[in-house]
């Protein structure tokens, strides 16, 4: 019998690529992750990761165990719902938090399955900049929250009492205005051809950001307008107008209302979380259900999808 929790983890590698960004993405440090893998390999008797110098990879009995443990995880949330529908949730209230761009884009249609299932659940949202929801959850003023996190960054272990975990995960992409010189070819932009090129900062002092400006700034970009606000609506605006080039999410980019265009970078390290923060087994059955189906809907650590709407944040 597999643990649970040693399968999350193989999947959370299969997925990050990295040891050490899986450990992250979990709540765990690096050390800890690997000896729940190491116990895991015991248990099936065979290597399930090659570590070499840019991460992980898994070998054939990993990938065959992981595709495995995928479903396994699938129906155990499937059970975790089901479980708190036989509950009776026939009233009571249940408090979301949210960032902008997911509470137009992302929250919407979950809520709305959730509210066909339990009309009589009162339901309230609230909005937090990240990662504010987090704080939001450990002070109880709401049952569960969608925060981010970006990549190149330094975070720290999650509060003591509640559970980050990674819902989707989508690259950072560079975005020009139509024609710009930057968007021709095909293959991924050196983020090193930013140098001395004007880019719009989002919001450089905003914590979730700060690390993916460093990173910038390391590879010699600079700042030519700086956008205080974590809204990236502005940002795109500005971008279309000529002002500068941005580094946005790929939901972000996809979702503009303004005329852009559109480049991967080189590496594909820049990246940004989105992960629901909830209290695990202290979460309330509305919660609960809740939880489940945000994992049913977004998969766990798969790529954004997104409609072409206007980013709002």
């Amino acid at each position: 019998m597999y643990d649970p929790t040693r399968l999350a983890a193989l999947v959370a590698v299969a997925e990050a690529g990295s040891i050490t960004r899986a450990a992250a993405r979990l709540g765990y440090t690096a050390p800890a992750l690997s000896q729940q893998l190491a116990k895991l390999e015991r248990e099936a008797g065979a290597a399930l990761l090659v570590r070499h110098h840019r991460g992980a990879r898994l070998t054939a009995a990993g990938e065959l165990l992981a595709g495995r443990a995928r479903r396994v995880l699938d129906e155990l949330d499937q059970a975790r719902h089901e479980l708190a529908r036989l509950a009776g949730l026939s009233g009571g209230r249940l408090r979301v938090g949210t960032f902008t761009t997911a509470g137009i884009h992302l929250l919407p249609p979950v809520l709305s399955a959730f509210r066909r299932a339990h009309p009589e659940v009162e339901l309230a949202v609230a909005d937090y900049e990240p990662p504010g929801g987090i704080a939001a959850v450990v002070a109880g003023e709401v049952d569960l929250a969608l925060t981010h996190a970006y990549e190149p960054a330094t975070t720290g272990p999650a509060p003591v009492g509640v559970l980050v975990e990674p819902l989707l995960v989508e690259e950072l992409v560079l975005v020009t205005s139509v024609g710009h010189r930057l968007a021709e070819g095909t293959g991924r932009l050196p983020v090193t051809e930013l140098a001395g090129r004007p880019l719009i900062s989002s919001a450089p002092t905003h914590p979730p950001r700060r690390g993916v400006e460093n990173a910038l700034a390391e590879a010699g970009a600079t700042p030519a307008v700086v956008c205080e606000s974590p809204g990236y609506a502005l940002v795109c605006a500005l971008v279309s107008a000529g002002l500068g080039v941005a580094v946005v999410p790929e939901m972000v980019a996809s979702m503009a209302a303004a005329p852009l265009s559109v480049r991967r970078l080189e590496p594909a390290s820049f990246r940004r979380t989105i992960s629901v923060v909830h209290r695990g087994e202290r979460s309330t059955a509305a919660a609960a259900t809740l939880l489940a189906l945000l994992r049913s809907g977004f998969g766990r650590g798969s790529t954004a999808q997104a409609a072409n709407r206007p980013p709002q944040g």
